[in-house]
């Protein structure tokens, strides 16, 4: 939907007149004026009289003309004038219309200014008036004609632009208009705020735009307009190409920001749907249904996805509302902020990378491509392969074979613009920093308050990495555990032995290793199959599984020093994938843990060097 279809034919004309010397004092107003012509919107003879014009005063006076006179004589085609200026080509060649862009659609420009009641004509005007009627008099009475200082001020008058003070019959007096603004000068807030954007949002989902109609949403109604259709929440998430997130909340967005964060700040008003328990709630069910594949019937995740599931029972409701406060107590680092980010995979040439797309901007700002020692952005990335390093990147950098490019023309990727003074666009230090390293948990994959490793890009909540670690006791410089058994492989003895050697040593001697090892898996565990007890979730698991095993436990037990030797730690390690195996045979859940158990079998060898 085009942005200024939100901005109404009086605030455009308010705009433009207050913006007219400003276009006027362009320099070369050559293209500007053709792209004009080209739709209509100057007449032949003032268009002339500019480009027959070489001084510089001049043309600024005759092309100040031509505006004044769209203004005056064509104001219904002020929209049809902003869509002529606003094309690619007229941004390039000047600034300043890329600048009048930049404050009419982000909302700096206030149209609350009050300008004060246009004046038909001025005190001195009125003078000279009066006294060129006493000399009209005198002449008409003595036959005379007027002397020659009255006609070069008249022709002085005449020369005066059409938007002056001194024609008050030629101009039609302007409607004294009364705007609200959407944020004060010089502030720049979330478009959600503005009193323009009052009644209706810009959204977005997948490649579709549309307009969010907040009264309707509050009516539970079909309140999404795009391409002329009326949809549901769920049916534009369908329509947008997102149906298997099933969950419109996230999956709709404003401004790169979910609906989810708007309604849980009474931005939106959404009416009573089927509840989605909290965020630890979801995952113990994701793990449930893993282990327990046969309880498919009721699937938290397909909840709040149509309006036609506006009604609950009141006893589920009671049983989500004790588990949201089962999980408030526990802890919030993790559950500061719901979503996750969303990652593509990419290739250049021999490099491999991950793009995350929020971290998206442009090819030269915005560290948005994760190697995996480093954050690069496309530019930067593009020059990882020697062969490639001169190509554009555009078309160098592949997402599962498809150029950057089609994705930024299919919105995939929105770049931001030439004048975007953000966070991942700015060139301040300290932005620049931030952007070194994740903002997301390496265990987890959700953000929050994160703690950050001064060697490598990971980040960490507190609680998440192995060992735990207390802030109070922190010094200058943190070392994750993946990079202090990194650095620790220069001077730690290695020994090449036997798998039943490594498994009979003592495991006080290898804790970093065992440490390592529950890192790798927790992170290859994207869905948190394996995190915590499928007891508390599951019923009759324990008639299936006798001795369950999980993550969380193999971690404390660690932390405890429960553990004699590497073999019983290891032992509960293949205890969990046995388990999944004993329960969920050949679906993709016995196959996830086929996998993983296959991933620690060899990172255990190379860890600790044991012979094939």
């Amino acid at each position: 939907m085009d942005p200024l279809d939100f901005l109404t034919q009086e605030e455009l004309l308010r705009f433009f007149h207050c913006k007219k010397t400003e276009m006027s004092c362009i320099e070369q107003p050559h293209t500007f004026l053709n792209q004009l012509r080209d739709h209509n919107l100057v007449p032949e003879d003032l268009y002339k009289k500019v480009m027959r014009t070489r001084s510089k005063l001049q043309r600024e006076k005759s092309f100040y003309r031509v505006l004044d006179w769209l203004e005056t004589e064509r104001p219904h085609c002020i929209k049809l004038f902003w869509n002529c200026v606003f094309k690619d080509h007229i941004l390039l060649l000047y600034p300043v219309i890329r600048q009048l862009k930049s404050n009419l659609l982000d909302g700096s420009f206030r149209f609350a200014e009050d300008l004060p009641e246009k004046e038909a004509t001025s005190e001195e005007c009125r003078e000279e008036e009066k006294k060129k009627t006493e000399v009209k008099k005198s002449e008409e009475k003595r036959g005379k004609k007027r002397s020659e200082s009255t006609e070069e001020e008249e022709e002085e008058e005449e020369e005066a632009g059409p938007s002056t003070q001194s024609t008050p019959s030629k101009r039609k007096k302007l409607q004294k208009l009364s705007y609200s603004s959407p944020i004060s000068k010089g502030v720049k807030e979330d478009i959600w705020t503005w009193p323009l954007y009052k009644k209706v949002l810009p959204v977005t989902c997948g490649n579709k735009e549309g307009s969010l109609y907040r009264d309707k949403l509050a009516k539970g109604e079909e309140c999404i307009l795009a391409e002329g259709r009326w949809f549901t929440p769920s049916a534009f998430e369908e329509f947008g190409g997102k149906k298997s997130s099933k969950n419109w909340k996230m999956s709709i967005r404003c401004q790169d920001t979910p609906l989810q964060k708007l309604i849980e700040e009474d931005h939106l008003k959404c009416p009573r749907f089927l509840s989605r328990r909290s965020l630890s709630s979801q995952s113990k069910q994701r793990r449930t249904t893993s282990s327990h594949p046969r309880q498919s019937e009721h699937n938290i995740f397909e909840s709040d996805t149509d309006f036609e599931e506006e009604e609950e029972e009141e006893e589920e409701e009671e049983e989500e509302e004790n588990d949201q406060e089962a999980v408030g107590n526990g802890d919030e680092e993790c559950q500061g902020e719901v979503d996750k980010p969303e990652f593509l995979s990419v290739t250049c040439g021999s490099a491999t990378g991950t793009l995350q797309k929020d971290r998206f901007a442009s090819g030269t700002s915005g560290k948005c491509i994760r190697t995996a020692s480093k954050w690069l952005t496309p530019v930067e990335f593009a020059r990882e392969d020697p062969v490639l390093a001169n190509s554009s990147w555009k078309k160098s950098i592949l997402c599962q074979g498809i150029p950057i490019s089609d994705l930024i023309e299919r919105r995939v990727l929105i770049p931001h613009s030439l004048l975007c003074g953000c966070r991942l666009c700015s060139k301040k230090k300290k932005y620049l920093m931030e952007q070194e390293n994740d903002d997301y948990c390496a265990v987890c994959v959700r953000r929050g308050s994160l703690l950050c490793c001064d060697r490598c890009p990971r980040a960490f909540h507190t609680g998440c990495h192995l060992p735990t670690v207390d802030k109070g006791t922190l010094g200058e410089q943190w070392l994750c555990t993946y990079c202090v058994l990194t650095e620790s492989q220069g001077w730690r003895y290695t020994r090449d032995w036997s798998l039943t050697q490594a498994l009979e040593s003592c495991i006080s001697e290898f804790i970093l290793e065992c440490q390592y090892l529950l890192l790798q898996l927790y992170n290859a565990d994207k869905d948190h199959i394996f995190f915590s007890d499928p007891c508390d979730t599951v019923p009759r698991y324990k008639e299936f599984i006798k001795n369950p095993m999980w993550l969380d436990k193999v971690a404390e037990k660690l932390q405890d020093r429960q553990y004699s030797s590497v073999g019983q730690f290891v032992s509960d390690i293949h205890l969990i994938f046995k388990n999944c195996a004993t329960f969920n045979r050949d679906n993709e859940f016995g196959q996830t843990g086929a996998r993983l158990r296959q991933l620690f079998d060899e990172e255990f060898q190379h860890v600790f060097s044991v012979k094939n």
